[in-house]
């Protein structure tokens, strides 16, 4: 792991990741990432936190009334 340099960058202050971070995370210029704290510190995912709660939710409910959506589907 390589330390980061914090940079200004207009009247922010910015992160430069370097490249071999981006193709790890498969990100580049313009895409989004996700600040999630947990008890070790602050990690970066590409995943929205939010989202993936909600899709869990889904799976759970899809999978308890399988039977009555595939009726809903036929």
């Amino acid at each position: 792991m390589s330390a980061l340099k914090l940079t200004s960058i207009g009247n922010s202050v910015g992160v430069i990741l370097p490249k071999e971070l981006l193709t790890k995370l498969g990100v580049g210029k313009g895409d989004t990432l996700f600040a999630v704290e947990t008890n070790e510190g602050i990690r970066l995912t590409t995943t929205d936190p939010e989202f993936q709660a909600q899709m869990d939710v889904a799976r759970q409910v899809m999978k308890k009334r399988r039977a009555a959506l595939r009726e809903l589907a036929k």
